[in-house]
């Protein structure tokens, strides 16, 4: 029982120190689906050597691109967009360099997730509790009471602006 308690903490505090990341692969359009899978188990295989979790396996089907990629098979306008997110070490970026070697690829990206706080998750943390408040209440200040401000509607009105005007002959 203690032994598995132990297990649980080294767990945890790896997955502390595992970014989530986001692996795109562009393939090529005409791999079949047994090949697309033999790929994604291999780079699967390789995070989890290196005590990573693949969490989420995405295909987008085939899109168009904006330009040919060229190969040593001809130049390519089509591919098929695959999106591996796993939890890795950060040297698993370096541990992938394999794809680009890889005749099936015609690209690959490997982009880490941030940390992002939207909305009401930004304001419950300390560091941003009173920054909504204080922004509001600069917003509504008038000190700049003593301008002048013309409420006017824009006229143009050539009287006002002493502006001549000149007549086109034909």
């Amino acid at each position: 029982m203690d032994r598995s308690l132990n297990l649980l903490r080294v767990s945890a505090d790896l997955v502390k120190k595992m970014p989530l990341y986001d692996c795109m692969l562009l393939l090529k359009p005409h791999i079949t689906r047994p090949d697309v899978m033999d790929l994604v188990s291999r780079v699967g295989k390789h995070i989890y050597q290196k005590n990573g979790v693949l969490t989420e396996l995405k295909s987008m089907g085939t899109v168009q691109l904006g330009y040919g990629i060229k190969k040593l098979d001809g130049r390519h306008y089509q591919g098929q967009l695959l999106q591996m997110t796993m939890m890795a070490p950060p040297s698993m970026n370096k541990e992938l360099h394999y794809l680009n070697k890889e005749d099936r690829l015609l690209r690959w990206l490997m982009v880490k997730h941030r940390d992002v706080k939207i909305g009401l998750d930004y304001l419950q943390e300390d560091t941003g509790k009173m920054e909504l408040s204080k922004f509001r209440s600069r917003l509504f200040d008038n000190e700049d009471k003593d301008m002048d401000f013309d409420d006017d509607e824009d006229d143009d009105d050539d009287e006002e602006y002493n502006v001549d005007q000149i007549q086109l002959d034909d």
